[in-house]
């Protein structure tokens, strides 16, 4: 029977968990045995009794759990130190970046520890249920609208009044992947008008068809991997992109840049002249911030104010709603988990899926995938 921990995670700003009551039930359903730290649940605001109630093991010592674990679900990537308590054999299943997580992905190869990236899963109708990535983002989407809500000081819709009548914000959102899409969705619901810029054409029915109107860019370059995400863009691209933005930039109060091309720094796609320009008192909310950012002045982590415009580059947005994120991330971890279980409920990881082949990082000692298509 297969023991699965799930520890506390360890950064200061991190709320989430990889287990829920909820799936540890279906654990104990499916025979396998789950440990989880005291207190690991605690700021998603699942306590240890319902873990306890739902079947779980609370351990108090983390080392134990780690030693006796076959799978270990986490939300961010391990530290050296947890990874020398990971058994020989054992399967972690987290974020695992293969570009940025080097030292991590060769320390857990080392070790013997089979490492499964939730950042790596394929866009395929089978693996949806276990797409973290796409969960984690959706809830991203949705939080970086509310806080350009917060910081705009204009309403989002058009509001008629005895003493006249207030505009709707203008939103620009840039990148329609799915945190671009939900924030379209969600600012379109407050009542802004809003446009989207993605150097994909395929998306262009999925933007208008929540009410935005899309930025064409008259370039037609071929930016869509295999994958379903952008790849990157040539420089003659990447030039007539910003003169188009630009004259939507400057007349936005609000963007949403969500702008990513897996393995490389984000596309700056907002430079200083472009904000300065912008009108006093709008506010960019740069998704793109842990991969340094689609805004030049964006700072990593913080919040700042450059030429009058609020630049906010708050990290982790899907885990200042913990509950929501550790409900569908849990789930995602679930459905990874008993995809893997044979008929008799013995965890092996099926090599033959594209699934496992796609994100199976490392495997009985060896780096496996050390760059993702």
């Amino acid at each position: 029977m297969a023991y699965i921990f799930v520890p506390k995670e360890l950064q200061a700003d991190e709320n989430r968990v990889a287990a829920t009551p909820a799936t540890v039930k279906r654990f104990i359903q499916d025979k396998l045995r789950v440990g989880v730290e005291k207190g690991a649940g605690e700021k998603s605001f699942f306590s240890d009794e319902h873990y306890e109630g739902a079947g779980a093991e609370i351990v108090s010592d983390a080392e134990t759990g780690f030693r006796s674990a076959d799978i270990i679900l986490m939300v961010n990537p391990p530290t050296s130190e947890q990874i020398e308590l990971m058994p020989a054999g054992s399967s972690l299943i987290s974020f695992l970046c293969p570009f940025q997580d080097v030292p991590v992905i060769e320390h857990l190869a080392k070790r013997k520890v089979n490492a499964f990236s939730v950042n790596s899963i394929p866009r395929i109708t089978r693996t949806q249920d276990q797409d973290a990535l796409s969960s984690q983002s959706n809830l991203a989407g949705y939080k970086a609208v509310l806080l350009a809500a917060v910081a705009c000081p204009k309403i989002f819709p058009l509001l008629m009044t005895a003493a006249g009548t207030l505009r709707p914000a203008r939103v620009v959102v840039i990148g329609a992947g799915v945190a671009g899409l939900q924030a379209v969705a969600t600012a379109k619901r407050l009542g802004a008008i809003v446009e989207v810029s993605d150097v994909r054409m395929s998306v262009k029915e999925q933007i208008e068809s929540l009410g935005a109107r899309f930025i064409d860019l008259p370039v037609r370059e071929n930016l869509e991997a295999a994958s379903g995400y952008a790849k990157e863009a040539s420089e003659e691209f990447l030039r007539k992109q910003h003169e188009i933005l630009c004259k939507h930039l400057i007349e936005a109060d609000v963007v949403i840049t969500t702008a990513l091309v897996p393995g490389r720094p984000a596309p700056k796609l907002i430079s200083a002249k472009i904000v300065e320009q912008m009108p006093k008192g709008s506010v960019i909310v740069d998704l793109a911030a842990q991969q340094g950012g689609n805004c030049e002045l964006t700072v990593k982590g913080k919040t700042v104010e450059k030429f009058g415009t609020t630049i906010i580059g708050t990290l982790n947005l899907a885990g200042s709603v913990p509950v929501s994120a550790s409900t569908v991330y849990a789930r995602n971890l679930q459905s990874i988990v008993l995809s893997q279980l044979d008929k008799n409920k013995k965890f092996a990881w099926m090599m033959d899926k594209q699934e496992v082949s796609d994100a199976l990082l490392t495997y009985d000692g060896a780096i496996r995938k050390r760059e993702t298509q």
